[in-house]
């Protein structure tokens, strides 16, 4: 199984049993009278309030027609109630929003976003510093300082043995001109989008400011799919805003969603070309 969390893991069961309720043509009333809940009990199970126990998603499994799934979410279930989310010894510093985020980035095969700076996965310390002592936020050195060791934790999905996830990225052009941080953390946050495209995980296409309006005008967004096993899952689209995290998991947004990312591949420079950009732009630096 790709490294989970179990606050992701939690989450994908109950979406996994609505959408095989759904598939299999019953209503959560007759999913509680199954399993001899009430329908406020079985509606907790579906809205990730509570887990289901073993023996219910068995039943439950069996009735929907998928009996050959019940191994799996007995794996799911036991990983669920014994692991521990990694960002724990951060969590002050963990927006509740933000939780679930870290938990299915944790666990994600692919994670494909538009950014308009440098994504939080690619930046290097004094990167990250700068923009949160830009931000309208009133930090403290200790409280920025949780932020970016928050941040750079985060990157260690590439240091992985095994499962380390594919990551993409459409990046406007202007987030590699920027000097956040001046001249010189700029040249090295450059250099190290260098190092990350010639690995075999990271795909970067700029999208060069000649475009003018194009298909992620409307703001930036990050698109998480996960592993094989999770046959089924539509994925997660994920925005961002001032004040919360929005998390998009019907298949149909999802689907939007992808079609505006695939719209933005074909308008960027290709990989190749991208790369070169980069190369230029941390030589343009004075």
């Amino acid at each position: 199984m790709v490294a989970n969390s179990p606050t992701a893991l939690r989450r994908w069961i109950a979406l996994e049993l609505k959408r095989l309720r759904v598939a299999a043509g019953y209503e959560p009333a007759d999913a509680a009278e199954r399993v001899s809940k009430t329908v406020g009990a079985y509606r907790h199970v579906e809205n990730n309030v509570r887990m289901p126990s073993a023996t219910d998603v068995e039943v439950l499994l069996n009735w929907y027609g998928v009996p050959e799934r019940v191994p799996f979410f007995r794996e799911l279930l036991k990983a669920a109630q014994k692991g521990k989310d990694w960002w724990i010894n951060f969590a002050p510093t963990v927006p509740d929003w933000f939780e679930l985020y870290l938990g299915l980035e944790t666990g994600a095969a692919r994670i494909s976003s538009y950014d308009q700076i440098i994504p939080g996965l690619f930046q290097i310390p004094e990167y990250a510093d700068a923009l949160y002592r830009a931000g309208e936020r009133r930090l403290n050195d200790e409280e920025i300082r949780a932020k970016v060791e928050l941040r750079m934790a985060r990157q260690a999905i590439f240091d992985r043995d095994e499962d380390v996830p594919q990551v993409w990225s459409v990046l406007d052009e202007s987030a590699l001109h920027r000097l956040v941080g001046g001249p010189e953390v700029m040249r090295t946050q450059l250099e190290r989008l260098v190092s990350l495209v010639e690995s075999r995980h990271v795909e970067i296409q700029v999208l060069p400011n000649r475009v003018g309006a194009h298909a992620g005008v409307e703001g930036t967004f990050t698109i998480l799919d996960y592993g094989q096993d999770f046959v089924g899952d539509p994925g997660t689209a994920y925005v961002e805003t001032r004040v919360q995290g929005l998390y998009y998991e019907d298949p149909a947004q999802v689907t939007e969603y992808r079609r505006v990312f695939e719209r933005l591949q074909v308008q960027a420079e290709r990989p190749e070309d991208s790369l070169a950009m980069i190369k230029q732009a941390a030589k343009d630096i004075s």
